[in-house]
């Protein structure tokens, strides 16, 4: 059966690919700002499940579409892509007082059968303090604005200053190849 990622990230797409898919990329354009939650997990599945909704119409084969979210909570907050300089540099310093928790939405739709499945995960990062001088180089790169609390284990600035991982690299990333894999089973059952 065709899958559909419908998510702009660069990530996601790294994670399918990885996961050996051959998949289409649609992009939901859904004002996220819109829909809000102050429960972490309440506000991706919402957000996953509203882009899997605003993709749907447009879909008009068979096919698996999988969407996603994800946000980080750190210290009783969510942190989502920063959106200025300054809340970047913000959540950067933060992380070397307490742990990033990336928590993620993945919701898996058959456009045939019309079976929905999703699930959320969690995972820690424990970061060493970042240097300013890589947090202004971070800054300038602008990469960390696509991503949600501002930071790519895979960039090779912010690996240095990785402490240590609870959870998997992929989920961190955002797209857990585990539950991923099984809500493509569910979804197709």
């Amino acid at each position: 059966m065709k899958i559909i990622l419908g998510s702009a990230s660069k990530q996601r797409k790294r994670m399918l690919e990885r996961m050996g898919y051959e998949f289409e990329v649609m992009t939901a354009d859904i004002n996220e700002k819109a829909i809000r939650y102050d429960d972490p997990k309440k506000l991706t599945m919402a957000l996953a499940i509203a882009k899997a909704e605003a993709l749907l119409p447009r879909i008009k084969e068979s096919a698996l579409l999988i969407t996603a979210d994800q946000v980080v909570w750190w210290n009783g907050k969510i942190l989502e892509k920063p959106e200025m300089p300054e809340e970047a540099r913000q959540f950067l310093r933060g992380y070397a007082h307490y742990p990033a928790q990336p928590i993620n939405a993945t919701v898996v739709t058959n456009t045939e059968t019309g079976k929905q499945v999703a699930e959320n995960d969690g995972n820690a990062v424990y970061f060493k303090e970042f240097p300013e001088e890589v947090i202004k180089q971070l800054i300038a790169e602008g990469n960390i604005f696509t991503q949600a609390g501002a930071f790519s284990l895979e960039d090779p600035l912010i690996e240095p200053y990785i402490e240590r991982i609870e959870g998997s690299l992929e989920s961190i990333e955002g797209l857990p190849v585990e539950l991923t894999q099984r809500l493509i089973k569910k979804a197709q059952a």
